[in-house]
């Protein structure tokens, strides 16, 4: 679900990898979709604890622009300012770059906007639609889908969500420019909002323009982005200057892409993304049932694989070929006992196993594929003889349920986009590329978190993810954390929240119950910044 870029020189080389949130989108437009539908306003009750909560739900679009300086001559309806000079005459794609950004706003009816938290929900890819959120995991409505196998066909269910975060917090999901019902217009679009800071800047005006139009400046405020979607909180809490947030949500998180188990043959030297995996490997192979003496509970074997893999192991792997071969063979069949794949293999591959190939080789006897997204699931080998993974179960067993929930309940319950395509991911689309290039820095956004942390010292973060997540392992998202280039005492600002699922922790009932309520509780600890 991951994509990735990767700077050699002034050369970007840009390798794909598919997942649940970043599937084409499927089929052509009925229409072009440049004329603006009004918002469509709603209302609802969604029972959570066993409390009705009546809401006020908006779908709706803000437009922005490409730039800051543009952006300031756009009202809030989307229309230029006469000081402009734009007229009506000039078209859509003639004119500045702009992005009609498609938003869902659930409101509790009867509380007052001034002291009622409001968090901002997106995916990630880049270039996935918030459709996985939007249907999966806090809004009043989800789609039910059975855990770690593949979904029957329609007709699929959708039911009252007992775990929506609206007892605690009002909340808004966003599309990301390109997708959904988010559409981008003018020259240069790609460029004006596809990439690392263009995304974040896009967003950060979003958000801007939301809480003016909805008087919600004085609002406690969140960020909760997925996958992608942590990398863009940690640009856009920089980005949102003067804007102090209470809290930053992170789920399935990646801060540098250095640390990638996707590919990380392509970026040789750096090796410590093998060793962030392995515990989700370990987790993955006690899971099926893959070793010789497993361990009767899970977390206890994670840590003691997490003191490995940072210990004996990255040392074993830093010395490259001055490592003895004797060393070497003691690793092997150390990471044997962790992984359950055979020693033989390991020392082939030189102790450097990536994401694809542990997917297609732990069950390789039994010709089945373990899933990327979430390794619970399994499927069918698609080419037996193949080094790699060829696609993720775990992404087939849900898309089509997610897709079909997003496209009945936005247009029966929610009335908006009747003649609109609306659009999983922005992949397939003409010009897509995302620019892993910055204006500042590299593909490395810790800096990004860390500035906003020592900016505003009261800032919270909760970071959350899945054991079986081999998208963005978990111990890849803790070791971030721990190397923030912030004060020790910062340290204390970050809490963490681990569950037995992969990467859509929320796919699970149980575990959605369990998200929920530790969600709400860092939400209800600091919507006083205190």
């Amino acid at each position: 679900m991951m994509r990735r870029g990767m700077v050699f020189g002034l050369v970007v080389l840009t390798v794909s990898f598919a997942g649940a949130q970043d599937k084409p989108a499927a089929g052509a437009e009925k229409k072009p979709d440049v004329a603006v539908q009004a918002d469509s306003t709603t209302e609802g009750v969604v029972t959570v604890g066993g409390k009705q909560i009546a809401y006020q739900a908006v779908a709706g679009t803000l437009t922005v622009a490409g730039n800051n300086s543009q952006d300031a001559l756009l009202t809030l309806d989307g229309k230029w300012l006469p000081e402009a000079g734009i007229g009506d005459k000039d078209k859509l794609e003639d004119g500045p770059a702009t992005a009609r950004i498609f938003y869902t706003a659930y409101f509790k009816k009867g509380a007052p906007a001034e002291g009622r938290p409001v968090t901002f929900l997106y995916n990630g890819g880049p270039g996935s639609s918030t459709m996985w959120l939007h249907m999966g995991s806090f809004g009043p409505r989800r789609v039910v889908t059975a855990d770690t196998e593949h979904e029957a066909a329609a007709p699929y269910k959708l039911v009252n969500n007992d775990y929506s975060l609206l007892d605690a917090s009002d909340l808004v999901f966003i599309d990301a420019p390109g997708t959904g019902f988010s559409r981008i217009f003018g020259r240069d679009k790609e460029k004006a909002f596809w990439g690392i800071d263009a995304d974040a800047h896009a967003f950060e005006r979003f958000i801007r323009r939301f809480l003016t139009k909805y008087s919600r400046w004085n609002s406690p405020k969140y960020l909760f982005g997925e996958s992608y979607g942590t990398p863009r909180s940690a640009v856009l809490a920089s980005d949102l200057q003067n804007v102090d947030l209470n809290g930053i949500i992170l789920l399935s998180a990646i801060l540098s892409f250095d640390n990638s188990v996707d590919e990380p043959s392509l970026n040789p030297g750096v090796d410590q993304a093998y060793a962030l995996a392995l515990p989700t490997y370990a987790a993955t192979a006690w899971y099926h049932k893959k070793l010789e003496n497993p361990p009767a509970k899970l977390e206890p074997f994670l840590a003691e694989v997490e003191q490995y893999a940072l210990g004996e192991y990255m040392s074993a792997l830093l010395q490259g070929s001055e490592l003895p071969a004797a060393r070497k063979q003691a690793v092997a069949e150390k990471l044997h006992q962790y992984t359950g794949l055979p020693v033989e293999y390991l020392l082939k591959s030189n102790l450097r196993v990536e994401g694809g190939s542990f997917s297609k080789n732990l069950e390789s006897a039994d010709g089945t594929t373990v899933g990327r997204l979430d390794t619970r699931y399994k499927g069918p080998d698609m080419d037996p003889l193949s080094k790699d993974a060829e696609y993720d179960p775990q992404s087939d067993a849900i898309s089509s349920a997610y897709t079909t929930a997003i496209n009945h309940y936005l247009r029966t319950e929610l009335k908006f986009g009747a003649d609109w395509t609306y659009k999983p991911s922005a992949y397939g689309e003409p010009g897509f590329h995302w620019d892993f290039r910055r204006v500042e820095g590299g593909q490395n956004v810790m800096p990004d978190l860390a500035q906003k942390l020592k900016s505003n010292p009261k800032t919270k973060v909760l970071l959350t993810g899945g054991y079986y997540d081999l998208a963005t392992p978990y111990f890849e998202g803790k070791f971030e954390m721990h190397h923030l280039p912030i004060p020790d005492a910062l340290q204390a600002n970050i809490s963490y929240r681990y569950y037995a699922a992969g990467h859509m922790i929320y796919v699970n009932d149980a575990i959605l119950k369990q998200f929920h309520d530790d969600v709400a509780a860092f939400i209800e600890k600091t919507e006083s910044a205190k």
